[in-house]
């Protein structure tokens, strides 16, 4: 009898240690793969910063109506010596905050121009996660940077504006307006970052004016030494009811900050099957 308690309490035992060497050995792979999601989006930020981007956009207003904004971004170059300073995950979320920062020296920007930064450092911020529910708060946030860069280059570089209108009787049968903007940005920082409670992404981007003097190669002129925009993204098109590419549907319909200061999520567009597949909130 003895004998046979022995062997049931090594069973256990055995028992035991297996059930935690199991769960060890399956410890997922989510946090890693958002951490490292989240490096890869702050060297990207490093890299808009220090060696620039190319930036078209045109906007678009029929009839005093909205007709469209539509902004393309696009970066290329090597770059080593960034390190991460800070780095946070939130598990319940899902989603990593990285600082990620580099002392600069002599570097090549965009339109092949070598910049002395004379020892700075840049510190850029990034987010990501791993769980699509999660993405729409994140994906705004980028929307508002892209504007933000837009907004810089209107500002420095300046922009085409066309406008067409037609009148008859008194009364306005046409009018058309385009702005066009191709440009180079480089040398701008992210100096501040927020959501509003309707889960809006809203970024503050400056400029110091001896960089605005290198990009346009000509001597400017503006009040203080710092040039100032802010950029806002939406996390779904509510005009056209759609969230485009990025889905979010499962998100939280309330708006909420959490411990890395990120809405879970706006409201996500459904489609209601009482209007034929329209589009309503959830």
């Amino acid at each position: 009898m003895q004998l046979m308690k022995a062997r049931l309490a090594w069973c256990v035992v055995v028992v035991v240690v297996a059930a935690l060497v199991s769960a060890d050995a399956m410890a997922g792979n989510r946090k890693l793969m958002t951490v490292n999601a989240a490096k890869v989006v702050a060297e990207r930020a490093i890299l808009e910063s220090i060696t620039g981007l190319k930036i078209r956009a045109e906007e678009r207003v029929d009839e005093m109506i909205a007709g469209g904004v539509t902004v393309e971004a696009k970066t290329e170059a090597a770059v080593k010596g960034i390190e991460y300073t800070d780095i946070v995950y939130d598990p319940d979320k899902d989603i990593a905050r990285v600082t990620a920062s580099i002392d600069l020296g002599t570097v090549t920007n965009i339109v092949g121009k070598d910049i002395d930064f004379g020892g700075r450092r840049i510190q850029r911020v990034g987010f990501a996660t791993s769980t699509p529910a999660m993405a729409a708060p994140l994906q705004a946030m980028r929307a508002a940077e892209i504007d933000a860069y837009k907004n810089l280059a209107k500002k420095i570089v300046g922009f085409t504006l066309q406008s067409n209108t037609r009148v008859e009787d008194f009364v306005m049968r046409s009018d058309r307006i385009r702005t066009r903007l191709l440009a180079a940005i480089y040398g701008a920082e992210l100096t501040s970052y927020r959501w509003d409670e309707e889960g809006d992404a809203y970024v503050t981007m400056s400029i110091r004016i001896g960089e605005i003097d290198d990009v346009l190669g000509q001597k400017v002129i503006y009040d203080g030494d710092v040039l100032e925009v802010e950029g806002a993204g939406a996390q779904y098109d509510e005009l056209s009811g759609s969230p485009g590419t990025f889905s979010t549907r499962g998100a939280s319909t309330t708006v909420r900050e959490g411990t890395l200061d990120v809405p879970v999520g706006g409201p996500a567009p459904r489609v209601d099957e009482n209007t034929g597949g329209g589009v309503s909130l959830q």
